[in-house]
């Protein structure tokens, strides 16, 4: 049986299964390569080229509607409409629905609880159709932000993870005990400033106007409809990717104040502000960055900044979760407290002797060992989780009796 073409509109509906996956995803990815380089090298007009081409591509709608009806783990949630499940004739008259159309369907509202805590977290669903159009947008714009994202922003990319952030924590903190800024975004996804973010995009035309819809979409929560202002949708495909635009130039905006120096600039600079300072090292996962520097007054300067930036957007920084506290010694932090959590670990500094201690670039004992371990609390949602595993293991056989 000859497989069918997969750039043609005229694709049998029962083929489904017969789709060269391969092939599809080789296409994607070379085009996806293609806005990279142009993004890197500033070239605006063959990027909005390439997007389009994406954009228009079979291969792009067959992976998207792929993605959310057969990879994502919330794949049988459904939207407004109902509709959580599709067969594989389905999917086919799926994408080749998939248009730009300025219009969106309001998302259905969800309340989940957050990890350890009574509160509950918003999220938005938006209907089938809007995901996997979300999912043919999102691989068309990922590739030019990722060319110009800032080093130390870990979350919802691809290729990186919590890990990674917690590793470069470490090599900032291995040889010097710091400060730290561990700081959280109150309501991030929800308080995002729609013109500000439009702006930021910098795209005009259809895919502005399906952005915007999508933003401007309102949600359903049992039965009542609320216009939405302000904020993207949790659960949308495209989300995290626009929390990330919003939040980009953060790390930026530090080195602005701070800029790397030479040697001798610092000098200058020391004699003239009576200051000598490093550049603050900020790494960021999503919502959640922490700030590190030896210097105390710099850190609380940092704080400062990021509240004012933060406010451009519609943000603000969570008093309750932001902590200015220290790696090493207790009676340096706020609260007394060496150390901090950050994405489930307990990152601190401990005293150690010559044998034990962490040794700098000249060989010379620092007289402290850096240790990361899972937080308290991830460790307890970590036992709980397994007991109650456990626990419906054990019920299993008098279910089967």
């Amino acid at each position: 049986m000859q497989k069918p073409n997969l750039d043609s509109k005229k694709l049998n509906t029962e083929g489904w299964k017969d789709i060269n996956w391969l092939k599809a995803e080789r296409y994607v990815f070379k085009l996806q390569k293609r806005i990279y380089a142009a993004s890197r090298r500033g070239d605006v007009k063959q990027c909005r080229k390439f997007q389009k081409t994406l954009m228009r591509s079979w291969s792009n709608r067959v992976l998207a509607v792929r993605r959310v009806t057969q990879d994502n783990q919330g794949k049988k949630t459904a939207g407004v409409d109902g509709v959580k499940s599709l067969s594989p004739k389905a999917r086919l008259e799926l994408a080749g629905q998939l248009k730009l159309t300025g219009k969106s369907k309001p998302t259905r509202r969800v309340w989940i609880p957050k990890p350890g805590r009574e509160e509950k977290r918003p999220l938005g669903i938006p209907v089938m159709y809007d995901r996997a159009l979300q999912a043919v947008v999102k691989a068309t714009l990922e590739p030019e932000w990722e060319a110009v994202f800032e080093p130390n922003s870990h979350g919802f990319r691809p290729g990186r993870s919590c890990h990674d952030a917690i590793k470069q924590i470490k090599i900032c903190i291995q040889n010097k005990a710091k400060y730290v800024l561990d700081a959280d975004i109150a309501k991030c996804f929800d308080r995002i400033n729609h013109k500000e973010l439009l702006q930021k995009l910098n795209i005009k035309g259809k895919v502005r106007q399906q952005i915007k819809a999508w933003l401007k979409s309102g949600v359903i929560d049992k039965g009542a409809f609320t216009a939405t202002s302000e904020g993207t949708p949790q659960g949308g495909v495209i989300s995290p990717l626009l929390a990330n635009i919003a939040l980009h130039g953060m790390e930026e905006r530090i080195k602005q104040e701070f800029p790397r120096m030479s040697h001798t600039q610092r000098e200058t600079w020391y004699h003239k502000k009576g200051v000598d300072f490093k550049t603050p090292n900020i790494i960021r996962y999503a919502d959640d960055f922490v700030i590190l520097h030896e210097n105390k007054a710099i850190v609380q300067r940092c704080r400062e900044i990021i509240s004012e930036w933060l406010r451009g957007i519609g943000l603000e920084l969570k008093p309750e979760k932001t902590r200015l506290t220290h790696t090493f010694q207790s009676e340096l932090s706020e609260d007394g407290i060496a150390g901090f959590d950050f994405l489930g670990h307990h990152i601190q500094q401990y005293p150690a002797g010559k044998y034990r201690s962490n040794i700098n670039a000249q060989g010379t004992i620092l007289g402290f060992n850096t240790l990361i371990t899972p937080s308290a609390k991830a460790s307890k949602a970590h036992i709980e989780e397994i007991g109650r595993i456990t626990q419906n293991i054990g019920l299993l056989p008098n279910l089967l009796l």
